[in-house]
């Protein structure tokens, strides 16, 4: 065995044992994005899967407008979810907005989310945005597909939107809009794009009395005309991760609806990632040079998974040439 397969089954060992350690320093390999780390991420899903470590996990999606308290609602969540199952591992990826000047990213997230010290059923981890639309960073996606093989649940926050960016809808299992009172009327509300995707809707901080109820009937009456014909209305919860209001219903809706990605859904949504993958580093030329090697669905099949189809993929090097 070579030095770094060795190091790969020594840290997926630790991974699956849910050590902090081998854990960061796996999730880290899987945010390289350089060509060179591709065999490594291979390398480790192959001793994952070796191992018995197949994708397991609910992810739940938690996305909504900056300042609705998603990071505080979210850390109160996954701590009271292993409190009441104590077979339950949870893991958080929260993804921080990029600076368009410098490039860098606070990554603040983690000082409001507080998991006890030593507890392994916990795991957070705070990502750059890169920049991306969407709500979500590009290494994203290949560190969900480590942390599924993991844990039972994964919960991943996105940055605070606005009216449009709904690529969390591509990823999670069960997709909820996180929004604040005082957000807007009625008519902003229907004006927002992301009103269609949700499975179900959270106002939080609900402890500031009538104008959390000004609200929630604004959003209650905005859902009925923004998504017309639905046979079952999207439940609406009002928390507050100070009071602890509503926190026990939204668990209670995540257990009720826990899902996992079926092998067709996990085929579509690696066609949607490899192809956004190619088009992020290859732009449109790339995209029509995946088509040349038979399309996404194609070269996965022939690779046999996400990360051997992006090192089988013949990257352009002069499309002039």
């Amino acid at each position: 065995m070579s030095d770094a397969a060795g190091d790969i089954a020594s840290l997926v060992a630790g991974a699956i044992a849910l050590e902090k350690w081998p854990l960061a320093q796996l999730v880290r390999r899987f945010e390289d994005p350089r060509p060179e780390a591709v065999a490594e991420k291979a390398a480790a899903i192959a001793a994952l899967e070796a191992r018995g470590a197949r994708p397991r996990a609910m992810v739940a999606g938690f996305t909504g407008t900056p300042g609705s308290g998603k990071s505080t609602l979210v850390g109160e969540l996954a701590a009271r979810l292993i409190a009441r199952d104590p077979a339950a591992t949870v893991a958080v990826l929260a993804i921080d907005p990029s600076s368009h000047r410098s490039g860098g990213s606070i990554l603040g997230d983690r000082t409001r989310v507080h998991f006890p010290i030593g507890e392994r059923r916990l795991y957070f981890r705070s990502q750059p945005s890169d920049r991306e639309l969407g709500g979500m960073g590009r290494a994203t996606y290949p560190v969900v597909r480590l942390l599924e093989r993991l844990f039972d649940i994964v919960f991943v926050e996105t940055v605070g939107i606005g009216q449009s960016e709904i690529e969390i809808e591509r990823l999670a299992d069960r997709v909820y809009l996180v929004l604040q009172p005082l957000g807007g009327d009625q008519i902003q509300f229907m004006k927002a794009g992301i009103m269609e995707v949700p499975h179900a809707f959270i106002l939080n901080k609900c402890d500031v009395g009538a104008a959390a109820r000004r609200s929630y009937h604004a959003l209650r009456a905005s859902i009925d005309f923004a998504r017309p014909g639905e046979p079952a209305p999207p439940p609406v919860f009002r928390t507050s991760a100070i009071s602890g209001e509503g926190l026990d219903d939204v668990l209670d809706d995540l257990v009720e609806h826990r899902t996992v990605h079926d092998e067709a859904a996990r085929s579509q949504r690696d066609r949607y990632f490899l192809e956004k993958w190619v088009r992020d580093e290859y732009g449109r030329f790339g995209l029509t040079l995946l088509e040349r090697q038979g399309g996404a669905a194609n070269l996965l099949e022939r690779a046999g998974g996400f990360e051997a189809a992006q090192a089988a993929y013949r990257a352009p090097c002069d499309p002039f040439a």
